[in-house]
């Protein structure tokens, strides 16, 4: 959501990271092309003109402006600024997790505007409350106005595996919202999530509604539900909510969407509560905590190599892992193999999103979306792959010419894209039997730039005719090498196993 931001800013600071001194002016001239990139972006513009008045009182010190790297130093206060107008990283930050260290139930009560995403992200956060806190939760809808609303939470409690309160036709919000008390009590819940009604707009019975609930559960945590696609509009409902109902924090939906990114940015400064999470996506799992530091840094073209490493974590079976680290130490590596890595990389969320994620690569992004290549590239291959017979995936040496034909008109492809898909799994294996010869972890190096995946995705610049000039996707063997030393000790270990 935050790409054009993204593009405007980075080429703000493309233009001073290209001199090698920095003047005031200099500094005032680049700061009002971000201001205009932060107003385009729908930022409220009281935040603007506190963010731009911070950063221009620190880039303009004699420290930055005399300093070796002038232009790394004032993107590294845009950086800092950007993390405390999200909502400050480090001790002095803001708690941004629930609290959930209160008697039992907690209660959890999710407020905002109909079509805000409450009910679904209710039972996102049933689901991730279970499955990351290990806690017991109960879901009760109190929404009697919407259409089959208490139905669709309790459709989405039997899919996240989170128990909901039974429907009781015709009873009104605070009398279920005291029966859900009740019978989380007795339930033994360790958190009670309370789905309230909303409204097309704000309106007094709105908030008369949420104030009854209020107080009669009590609730812990007080979630706002905004929906990122509204910009200003969240934010002035978000105004709205504040003076009403004491709210403990922001839930960010549609984050995964086209929307400018100011309500994101805004937030935090309208409220003065922190945004919590974020939902990226339809799926019940596409919610994560919100991390300014992260947020900042993909706004900023720098990745966010924590949240790729998480999703990795959740992606990989670290059965999966520990047998491909064996073959690796072996130099083996077959299309079975290939064909893992391939679904790993769908379950973390695709190429885009993988690309969204890595420092550097905002280019690289750019180019599949000119190229229009997408994450079906990845269905294809599997596809290719699973037209195979298990001795061909084992012995690719096997197919010839008559086997290509049989296998592109099975996956619905052409020969050539077959051709391809071997040609990766060729450089591949060279890299892996490459990583053997050199001991190990020497190897692995040749894994990240000896062309790759490039070989199968065609139309992203190299001269291999892959993703030139990108660790492990690189066409032609144009990719940076990678230094060992520089990997995690847990990854080092297993790459040296024999």
């Amino acid at each position: 959501m935050f790409d054009n931001l993204s593009d405007r800013l980075g080429n703000v600071f493309d233009k001073l990271k290209g001199r090698g001194s920095l003047s005031e002016g200099d500094v005032r001239e680049a700061m009002r092309e971000v201001r205009i990139a932060l107003l385009e972006a729908d930022v409220a513009l009281p935040v603007v003109r506190r963010f731009i008045d911070a950063v221009t009182e620190k880039a303009i010190g004699s420290e930055v402006l005399k300093s070796v790297t002038p232009g790394q130093q004032v993107v590294k206060i845009v950086n800092d600024e950007l993390v405390e107008m999200l909502g400050g990283d480090g001790e002095d930050a803001e708690p941004r997790e629930l609290n959930l260290s209160a008697k039992p139930p907690v209660v959890i009560m999710m407020v905002g505007l109909q079509g805000s995403g409450k009910t679904t992200t209710t039972a996102k956060l049933g689901k991730l409350l279970r499955e990351k806190h290990g806690k017991k939760s109960m879901m009760a809808s109190l929404d009697v106005n919407r259409p089959a609303a208490q139905e669709q939470l309790k459709v989405l409690g039997e899919q996240v595996d989170v128990a909901t309160l039974p429907i009781v036709p015709g009873q009104q919000p605070v009398d279920i919202a005291r029966r859900a008390m009740e019978a989380a009590k007795l339930a033994a819940a360790d958190v009670l999530l309370l789905d309230t009604a909303g409204r097309l707009h704000v309106d007094e019975a709105l908030m008369a509604e949420m104030k009854a609930i209020n107080s009669v559960a009590s609730p812990t945590e007080v979630l706002l539900v905004v929906d990122s696609l509204t910009g200003q509009d969240a934010v002035n409902v978000a105004q709205s909510f504040t003076g009403e109902v004491p709210l403990t924090g922001v839930v960010l939906t549609r984050m995964d969407g086209d929307a400018r990114g100011g309500a994101a940015l805004s937030m935090r400064y309208v409220t003065g509560k922190p945004v919590k999470f974020a939902g990226t996506g339809e799926k019940l799992d596409a919610i994560e905590a919100f991390d300014p530091k992260r947020v900042a840094g993909r706004i900023l073209g720098m990745g966010d190599v924590v949240s790729l490493v998480e999703k990795a974590a959740t992606a990989i079976k670290e059965e999966e892992a520990e047998a491909l680290a064996k073959k690796m130490a072996k130099g083996e590596f077959d299309l079975d193999d290939l064909r893992m890595q391939l679904r790993q990389m769908q379950n973390m969320g695709g190429l885009g999103a993988l690309a969204g994620m890595m420092p550097g690569m905002k280019k690289a992004k750019a180019a599949m979306a000119q190229s229009g290549m997408d994450d079906k590239v990845l269905v294809h291959m599997d596809a290719i792959i699973g037209s195979m017979t298990p001795k061909e995936r084992k012995l690719p040496k096997l197919l010839n010419a008559k086997r290509k034909k049989r296998v592109a008109a099975g996956s619905g492809t052409q020969v050539q894209d077959v051709n391809k898909v071997l040609k990766m799994h060729q450089e591949m294996a060279k890299a892996m039997k490459q990583i053997k010869k050199m001991g190990g972890l020497k190897g692995l190096g040749a894994l990240f730039g000896k062309g790759g995946m490039g070989a199968a995705m065609p139309g992203l610049g190299g001269p291999g005719g892959g993703m030139g000039g990108l660790p492990g996707l690189g066409g032609g063997g144009k990719g940076p090498s990678v230094d060992p030393d520089t990997l995690p000790a847990d990854l080092r270990d297993m790459l040296n196993k024999k």
